[in-house]
């Protein structure tokens, strides 16, 4: 068996990014976290951390981490059911999550959980589940539906998206309405190279790709300030900018034509026992949060062109 400290002392490198941070926050020196790290390698016979600014693990320190991230949750699920043992130290959980859901409705469910410490992972809603594939995290919030290898999945709910913009931009770019021409000299946001949110509501309205100009902003909350000002249209989450919308500070570029986004929690079938507290706390936050019911309706290229 691999032994604990040696594990330790590579999940605090991993997390503090540095040999002095992890020495400081285990009260050892230096020297004695690398002899521990070393120790380990040579016994595996292969690297476990990149020794860069910050450190970071290779596929192999990675993979050792979550098995440590794994053996911290079960011995805090362990203690919750026979308190006899004493208090666990609390478990670290790596999750990937998208920054939308991280900026609507998730952090109440991780809030929820206050016997856990989070290490949250960012990436679009269509790629978290390549963190499960590459077991680089214990759970996923993705649009993936089935299952990865060796996971349970739970269907949360939808994510609503608006496309909107400011009245001045709309004024600027489509003075004759929004047309499929129009839109692809009008500048865009897109949260990064992934993001396809808004190129799926413009096949979902026109039926065939635009290809608009676009800034790349990857921030959600930037992307409802960017559009208040007018820098370009955007795919925003309905709760971010309901209020906007019915003030008259934004409007949608075509009224009524929302894009929902479903989302699914895909959990390591090993660790889904002990996370079974953070799983009900995110169902409870979706029901909440999410649309519950049916997709919202598609409406036709047709139906979109008609003058406001």
């Amino acid at each position: 068996m691999l032994s604990d400290p040696a594990l330790i002392a590579l999940s605090q490198v991993l997390r503090t990014g540095s040999f002095d941070a992890a020495a400081r926050s285990l009260g050892l020196t230096p020297s004695a976290i690398s002899q521990r790290i070393k120790g380990l390698e040579d016994r595996l016979g292969t690297p476990l951390v990149h020794r860069t600014q910050p450190c970071t693990g290779t596929a192999a320190g990675q993979r050792l981490l979550r098995h440590a991230d794994e053996v911290a949750l079960l011995e805090a699920a362990l203690a919750r059911d026979l308190p006899a043992l004493g208090p666990a130290a609390l478990p670290h959980l790596r999750l990937a999550v998208n920054a939308d859901s991280l900026a609507t409705w998730v952090i109440p469910a991780l809030a929820a959980c206050a016997d856990m410490l989070f290490d949250l992972v960012v990436d679009d809603q269509d790629h978290a589940a390549d963190w499960l594939q590459r077991g680089e995290v214990l759970a996923a919030l993705s649009t993936r539906g089935t299952p990865v290898t060796g996971c349970d999945v739970t269907a949360l709910g939808r994510l609503r998206y608006r496309a909107t913009a400011s009245p001045a931009f709309m004024a600027r770019h489509f003075p004759a309405g929004v047309t499929a021409d129009a839109l692809a000299r009008a500048p865009c946001m897109t949260f990064n190279p992934k993001d396809r949110l808004q190129r799926d509501w413009i096949a979902q309205v026109w039926g065939r790709p635009v290809l608009p100009p676009t800034h790349l902003l990857p921030s959600t909350h930037a992307f409802v300030d960017a559009a208040l000002a007018g820098l370009g249209w955007g795919m925003n989450p309905e709760p971010l900018v309901r209020d906007h919308l019915a003030a008259g500070r934004l409007v949608e570029l075509v009224p009524d034509t929302p894009l929902d986004t479903a989302l699914f929690w895909q959990v390591r079938r090993l660790s889904a026992p002990a996370l079974a507290p953070l799983t009900a706390a995110l169902r409870q936050a979706a029901r909440a949060g999410l649309h519950q019911h049916a997709p919202a309706p598609r409406r036709s290229r047709q139906s979109s062109t008609k003058s406001r």
